[in-house]
């Protein structure tokens, strides 16, 4: 039976539409060791810095490369750097190959992570940042964004948690901390950073990406290191913020006041933080949001992420994205 020769055209012509390379942020990025009144931090520069900045934040087990390759260079993404300049932060250590702290080392508490932000933008000369954090990246960017809000004019943050750690996650993250000291990366660690990221059965999912992040968490993070960032997570205070009805006096606890966009995934373990954290939220400056059939929201839905944040930026006049 004769072949067509145009079959052979044809598929050599199809390409990948979403080839979500992660590796290719690494490649995209300018590193720059950023001096801090706690030590030095890596910030990887995405972009064209005479942009307006929008300012990542990880979360625990991840770092910039691990965290935000898939979905920055999602297509929608990609064209939305051609309008801001990216500029990803490292907590102290969590970055590949980073170098194991001392013993004696004191690991900065999340209000001094927070704190860092300021020699991140004295650094890069920015006075204005858009915050986008995960997990706990989101808390330390909201902490950030309450002790300054004139420097931060939008916020995006995914799973964050507004309150203290209470007696079940630090049980647990006591036991890991204990672990990551002693015997490195073990099973039950690996366990719970996969519930952590993903909530129960992310195998049902999609296997491929589960293996990737096992493999991230075996090879890529500095066992100790974070161990102290985990216990710093865990010994996090209440960001003290409350919501106050309009017409009535300012309370002591105020809330956020730039736009605050709050994401979740319908299969997240964080659905309840979220929640909490929604209803302490000024409601005219507040956008919740759980995106279906997702966990991970980063890595399982992209692109209804993408198109979120990118109608949030529109709604509060950052332009063409």
């Amino acid at each position: 039976m004769p072949v067509d020769p145009m079959d052979d055209i044809e598929l050599r012509s199809v390409q990948l539409q979403y080839p979500n390379q992660r590796g290719s942020i690494v490649g995209a990025c300018d590193l720059r060791r950023v001096p801090t009144d706690k030590g030095d931090i890596l910030v990887a520069v995405q972009g064209d810095t005479t942009k307006p900045a929008i300012v990542t934040y990880h979360d625990l087990g991840l770092n910039y490369a691990s965290s935000f390759a898939g979905f920055f260079n999602f297509p929608t993404m990609r064209s939305l750097l051609d309008n801001f300049c990216v500029y990803h932060v490292n907590a102290p250590g969590q970055e590949e190959g980073a170098p194991t702290f001392p013993e004696d080392y004191v690991y900065p508490t999340f209000d001094e992570l927070a704190s860092q932000m300021l020699f991140v933008m004295t650094h890069f000369n920015l006075k204005s940042i858009i915050g986008f954090g995960v997990g706990a990246g989101a808390n330390i960017l909201a902490r950030f964004a309450l002790a300054n809000p004139d420097k931060v004019g939008a916020l995006c943050l995914i799973n964050c948690s507004s309150t203290a750690a209470g007696w079940i996650e630090w049980g647990y993250q006591l036991l890991n901390t204990r672990n990551l000291r002693t015997k490195g990366m073990t099973q039950g660690v690996l366990d719970y950073l996969m519930w952590h990221h993903f909530g129960r059965n992310p195998e049902e999912r999609n296997l491929d990406l589960v293996q990737l992040y096992k493999s991230n968490f075996e090879r890529s993070i500095n066992p100790v290191n974070l161990a102290m960032l985990i216990d710093a997570y865990i010994k996090r205070t209440d960001l003290n913020i409350a919501r106050t009805p309009s017409g009535s006096p300012q309370t002591s606890a105020p809330s956020l006041k730039m736009p605050v966009l709050n994401i979740t995934g319908a299969l997240s373990p964080h659905i309840d933080d979220t929640v909490t954290f929604n209803g302490r939220l000024i409601p005219e400056k507040t956008n919740w949001m759980k995106i279906s059939d997702c966990g991970l929201v980063l890595e399982e839905q992209p692109g209804k992420l993408a198109e979120a944040f990118r109608l949030f930026l529109q709604g509060e006049g950052y332009g063409k994205c």
